[in-house]
Formats: C-alpha cells, sequence, structure tokens
C-alpha cells in the first residue's frame, strides 16, 4: 500500500476521534445549537456556542459515528442542505455577536441523495461558501479526517486552515478518480497519489496553512497529544485574528482563495 493510502485508511479509521469528542476535549461549556429554521436538523453537522480559555467561540463540525447505529444516525457524516444551513446560521449569529468561528471538517462529501437534491444541495454549499467568504469575523477550518470536494469546503472557506497530520482533502475519492478518469477501480493507488491530497501535499501547495501532528499510537489513542497542540495554535492565532480590522481580515482571506492552484515550494 501507498503511503498515501495509509493515510487515507487512517483518515478514514471507523475508531477516529470525531468532532463531538474533539468538542469536549478543546472546549468548556458547550451548548449545542439544532436546526435550520427551514427542515430539519441535520444530525451530520454539530454546533453551538462554546468557551475556549475564557473566550467565547462558535464551534462547527461534522460529526461521524464510531458504529453502524452512531453512523446512521450522523448519515455517515454526509451532511444534507439543512446541515449547511444550520451551519450558515451558527456563522451569522457568530458575526451578529462577534464570535469567532472555528470549524472541525470530517466528511467524505454531502450526501448526495435525491432528497437533498430535492432541497436544494448545491444551493446551500455555494451559499456558505458566498457568506463565508464575506463573514465579518474570523473563520479558522481544522480538517480532522477525511475532507471530500464541496462537502468539505462548504465548512471550510477560512483565515486560516489545519489538518491533521494524517487528514486528507480533495476534489473526490481517490475510488472516485479512478473510476472516472480511467474506469478502472484498481487504478485507486496510482490516483490518490497523483491527487496529492496528504496535508504535507496540501502545505506544500499552499492549500493548508498548518500540520497538526499526531501521537504514533493514533490519535484514538491519545487524543491529548493532538488537542494540546491545537490548543496551543489557537492560543496564538485567535488573538491576532479577532484584533484585525474587519477590512483587513476579509482582504486577507480574499487574497487566500485567490492563491489556489499556485503551485509553489515554500
Amino acid at each position: 500500500m501507498s503511503e498515501t493510502m495509509k493515510k487515507v485508511a487512517i483518515a478514514r479509521k471507523i475508531e477516529r476521534t470525531n468532532s463531538r469528542e474533539f468538542i469536549e476535549a478543546l472546549f468548556d461549556d458547550f451548548i449545542e445549537f439544532h436546526g435550520d429554521r427551514y427542515f430539519a436538523d441535520d444530525r451530520a453537522i454539530i454546533g453551538g456556542i462554546a468557551s475556549f480559555e475564557g473566550r467565547s467561540v462558535t464551534v462547527i463540525g461534522i460529526q461521524k459515528g464510531h458504529d453502524l447505529e452512531e453512523n446512521l444516525q450522523c448519515n455517515f457524516g454526509s451532511p444534507n442542505p439543512e446541515g449547511y444551513r444550520k451551519a450558515l446560521r451558527l456563522m451569522k449569529q457568530a458575526e451578529k455577536f462577534k464570535r469567532p468561528v472555528i470549524t472541525l471538517v470530517n466528511t467524505a462529501g454531502a450526501f448526495c441523495g435525491i432528497g437533498a437534491e430535492e432541497r436544494g444541495q448545491g444551493e446551500a454549499i455555494a451559499r456558505n461558501l458566498m457568506e463565508m467568504a464575506g463573514l465579518k469575523t474570523p473563520i479558522i477550518s481544522i480538517f480532522t479526517g477525511e475532507g471530500g470536494s464541496g462537502g468539505a469546503l462548504a465548512l471550510a472557506v477560512a483565515d486560516t486552515i489545519w489538518m491533521l497530520e494524517n487528514g486528507m482533502y480533495s476534489v473526490l475519492s481517490p475510488e472516485g478518480f479512478a473510476s472516472i478518469l480511467w474506469r478502472d477501480s484498481s487504478r485507486v493507488e496510482e490516483a490518490a497519489t497523483l491527487m496529492k491530497m496528504t496535508a504535507k501535499d496540501l502545505i506544500k501547495n499552499h492549500v493548508i496553512d498548518k500540520i497538526i501532528y499526531e501521537a504514533p499510537e493514533g490519535i484514538e489513542n491519545n487524543l491529548e497529544f493532538t488537542t494540546d497542540k491545537i490548543k496551543e495554535a489557537l492560543r496564538e492565532t485567535l488573538p491576532v485574528l479577532s484584533e484585525m480590522p474587519v477590512e483587513e481580515l476579509l482582504d486577507k482571506r480574499y487574497q487566500r482563495f485567490r492563491q489556489y492552484g499556485v503551485f509553489s515550494e515554500r
């Protein structure tokens, strides 16, 4: 198995720490909010307000389960449009009360069922991209596992993007890439390597800004090793972004995404 596929396998492990567990480890006094005020409460996305070392923040995460029952409840971490609308509702609320937004991304992609399309999946994702680009409050996105296509990007138009050591971020799965490009799913390892989807590839190509390292024995066996590093990064970054004038914050965010596709070594 190639190094890239090893990381893909780790990112997809059912035992891997999920968003709710990260929230419990990183923040205090988390109060979860529910519903999009249009259709339903999508359990694939959890979010609410919390405290990070005395600072009020809005936290939004894409949730996966550790067994079949949990995954059925949260649709295997594939949000419906009402999930993205719930996330946007919380982000707009954060803007109103001047709270930084922290998103935790771990999804194979947005749900592509008929119902999701009927309820405007594409529009919901596109609106999140548009609104996040101009949201007048700091946004930090942390990729904790998989980052699949627009389903991940809908929570990742941020001022800074971090990724756990064994995370991934790509336009689609390597299996989908191989099936579409070559019509040969057996070439999945070749596809994964070509896609440059690992943390090391993504920081080299300026798609992410920081790699958060994991304990050698696995994040699910030593979560504190990683959460200590995330806390340190949040401690350094939140005050800088929060004190930045809004116009400068939005301009830097715009320029950050304008550089996508520019491949050069740091």
